[in-house]
This record gives structure tokens, C-alpha cells and sequence, in this order.
């Protein structure tokens, strides 16, 4: 895939954002807008910058300082280090939100409108802003001052609930689910925002929340359950969904694991080449003798390595996988094909690797052409652009209402 693309030619070029948010669901979503050509800013706290720069994952750090978890979520952006606190840059952020197509914000409700940013007063300075409001909860309700964190929204949407064995209680899924459904409804809103604004001139205000989009997320399953079906319960072997039957699931191989998805039973017996589970050819009694079912399975496929089940599986045209450890992940054919991670250059953090923009557009392809920020990189540069002079600049840097980070 030839990464040297026009920028004349990304579908968000002279798109211009705005960006407030920190950790994990904002930023992803505005790293997406970034990698469709977007001209992202990120404002962030002098100093400390987004709250994710402090931390990361293992107490392991890369360049001496960069995080774990800042660095995948923050690629294609320019950073001002700018204090929204100070009276001094009232003025500065109401250039910028002026001059802005979108604001994307995920702090606690009423945050903004206390730093005098909230959408009334950005939609009367600047009537065609794109206003986003990313919540945990939701921007008002009984729940809106609470804390809304992945792990929290995966519990109370009852996520947790549908994957490992009944016996082992709930089992949160092992990434921040939340956080990334969250950001991918703000993109899909902020985008639908965005062509409506081209068709009559005229911004609106979309608010996100973790929980409905986790919600979402898991439509079928609600919809089974609130339109009469029983509830869901999981299984002791421990398969993939409570609601599936043998032999949806992760069985042990000789030297690792397979998964099995949705097959004609027949053609599952054949491929395990043992005629006697034939006896358990029916739907309901797949899925009431799932545990045994499985036990069943799992003694043959121990006898196979991965490959050699894949090979007879495959040529049967059964959906299977197999399932790999996250450091073999990129070694597997498919991913290398799709070229699914690249290396970009970080001023501090030296050659990294990341995951490349995961769509294709024909006519105005994505990609990666700024690493994660340093806090404050870009802040002469951003505040030079939206016409602030090199004295009044040089004043803000000297009394730490901005600051700036130097590459080298």
C-alpha cells in the first residue's frame, strides 16, 4: 500500500477540529477525523497535558517519558498547551472556536459551559460549529455527575455478563469496548452533522454517551430478551456467547487454540471424523447439551495441531480460525496482506509501530502523517495561524499560560 498520498486528495482536508478531550473514547475519535485529513488541535493542560501522557501501561514508558496508552490514541493532531483557566486566553479560544468547524469535548457535564465554552456560547460565536459531547453517562439524568469509565459502563450495560463461564461470575471484555464504540458514534454523528451543515449551513450540538453506545452495541441481545425469549445464561464451557449452541466456541488444540463458529453439525461431525456425535443432531439438543457437546469436541481437537484442524475444517468450509497469542497477531497472512500495522517516527519515542487507518477510499484514502504530539508542540505554530502576534506569543510562554515543547 503506497502511504505517500496527497493531502490535496483526504476527504476531511480543511476540516478543522477543535479537541478538549483526554484518555481514551474523545481522542480516538478525533484521531479518526485526523486520519481522514482533518486538521486536529488538541488543546491540552500545560504541563501535564491529557491525563493519559501520566499514564500507562506495565510502569513501562517509551522515549524516556511517552505512554503506553496516550501514544495509539493521539496521531494525526497538533497540540496547544494552553491554560482555559486564565483570563488571558478567553479571546484565543474564541478565535479558534470561530475559525472551527468542530468541537469535540469529553469532559463532565457542565464542565465546559463553567469555562465559558459550552455550546450556546460556541454556537453564537460561530452558528455553523459542529458541537460533540462525549459522556459516560449521558449529558443529564440521575446519573450524569457520576464517573463513567469503560469497566463501569460494561457492568451496569450488563456486558460483563455475557462472556466467560457461568461459575467464574462476570467477565469484563478485555479492551476498552466502551471507549471505542463511543468514538466511533461520535464519528459516525459528527460526520452526519457535518454533510447536513453542507446542505443547509447551519451546526448543531450531537451528544455521545458510553452507555447507549454500548447499548447499541448489544441490540440483539436486548432484543431477544425484551421480546420474550428467556434470558440469557452462560454456559459452563464457556463459549463465546450465551445465546449460541454447540459448537460455537474456543477449543484446545495440540498446540494451541481454534475457534468454531456457526456449522451444519453434520459437516462438524465429518471434519472430527467421529460418526456417534451424530446423536446430538438436533437444535434444541445442541444447544440444551452444550457443555457435554463441547467436552466432546474438545477431547478430538486436543489430538490435532491448529493447522492441521484449519487444513481439514477449511476444505469442509467450516467457519474456523485460529486463535492468536496478541504478538503473533501481526505475523498472521491476512494482516500482513492488509499491511495492517506500519512504523511512523515519534520525535521522542524513535521508530514505533502502529496500527494503519483500518478503512480504503478509493478517491481520498487516510493516512498517518503527524506521530502523537509532545504537549505544546505545536503551540506557537497553532497560535501564529489563528493570528496571534510573536510578542503577545512570546508573553504567553513566558508566564506559563502556554506552553511549548521543542522537538530535539
Amino acid at each position: 500500500m503506497n502511504h505517500a498520498i496527497n493531502i490535496m486528495q483526504q476527504a476531511l482536508n480543511g476540516v478543522k477540529v477543535l479537541d478538549f478531550t483526554q484518555l481514551l473514547q474523545g481522542p480516538y475519535a478525533t484521531q479518526m477525523l485526523g486520519d481522514l485529513g482533518a486538521d486536529v488541535i488538541k488543546i491540552e493542560k500545560p504541563g501535564s497535558g491529557d491525563i493519559y501522557r501520566s499514564m500507562t501501561f506495565f510502569n513501562q514508558w517509551v522515549g524516556g517519558d511517552e505512554s503506553l496508552c496516550f501514544l495509539p490514541w493521539n496521531r494525526n493532531k497538533r497540540s496547544l498547551a494552553i491554560d482555559l483557566k486564565s483570563t488571558e486566553t478567553v479571546e484565543i479560544i474564541r478565535g479558534l472556536i470561530k475559525q472551527a468547524d468542530i468541537i469535540v469535548e469529553n469532559f463532565r457535564p457542565g464542565v465546559m459551559e463553567r469555562l465559558g465554552y459550552g455550546y450556546d456560547t460556541c454556537n453564537e460565536l460561530n452558528p455553523g460549529i459542529i458541537y460533540c459531547s462525549a459522556t459516560g453517562w449521558g449529558a443529564d439524568g440521575p446519573y450524569q455527575n457520576r464517573p463513567g469509565q469503560d469497566l463501569l459502563v460494561q457492568g451496569l450495560a450488563g456486558v460483563v455478563m455475557a462472556s466467560g463461564k457461568q461459575s467464574d461470575g462476570p467477565v469484563a471484555v478485555g479492551t476498552a469496548l466502551s471507549d471505542q464504540l463511543g468514538a466511533l458514534h461520535i464519528v459516525y454523528g459528527v460526520l452526519a452533522a457535518l454533510y447536513h451543515r453542507e446542505q443547509t449551513g447551519r451546526g448543531q450540538r450531537v451528544e455521545v454517551n458510553l452507555l447507549q453506545s454500548v447499548l447499541a452495541y448489544s441490540m440483539q441481545d436486548f432484543f431477544t430478551v425484551q421480546n420474550g425469549a428467556r434470558a440469557f445464561t452462560r454456559p459452563e464451557s464457556g463459549i463465546a456467547h450465551p445465546g449460541n449452541g454447540a459448537p460455537f466456541g474456543i477449543y484446545p488444540t495440540a498446540d494451541g487454540y481454534l475457534s468454531i463458529a456457526m456449522n451444519p453439525w453434520p459437516k462438524v461431525v465429518e471434519a472430527l471424523d467421529e460418526p456417534t456425535l451424530m446423536r446430538f443432531n438436533d437444535p434444541q439438543v445442541l444447544f440444551d447439551r452444550r457443555d457435554e457437546i463441547y467436552d466432546h469436541i474438545a477431547t478430538i481437537t486436543l489430538t490435532r495441531k491448529t493447522e492441521e484442524w484449519l487444513e481439514i475444517m477449511l476444505a469442509l468450509d467450516l467457519w474456523v480460525a485460529p486463535v492468536n497469542e496478541q504478538k503473533a497477531v501481526e505475523n498472521d497472512p491476512q494482516v500482513q496482506y492488509l499491511q495492517a500495522f506500519r512504523e511512523i517516527e515519534h520525535p521522542k519515542a524513535g521508530r514505533i509501530r502502529v496500527t494503519d487507518v483500518p478503512i480504503r477510499l478509493s478517491e481520498t484514502p487516510g493516512d498517518i502523517k503527524r506521530p502523537p504530539p509532545l504537549i505544546g508542540q505545536h503551540s506557537r505554530e497553532i497560535l501564529e495561524e489563528y493570528g496571534i502576534s510573536g510578542e503577545d506569543i512570546d508573553h504567553l510562554l513566558k508566564t506559563g499560560v502556554v506552553t511549548e515543547e521543542a522537538v530535539g
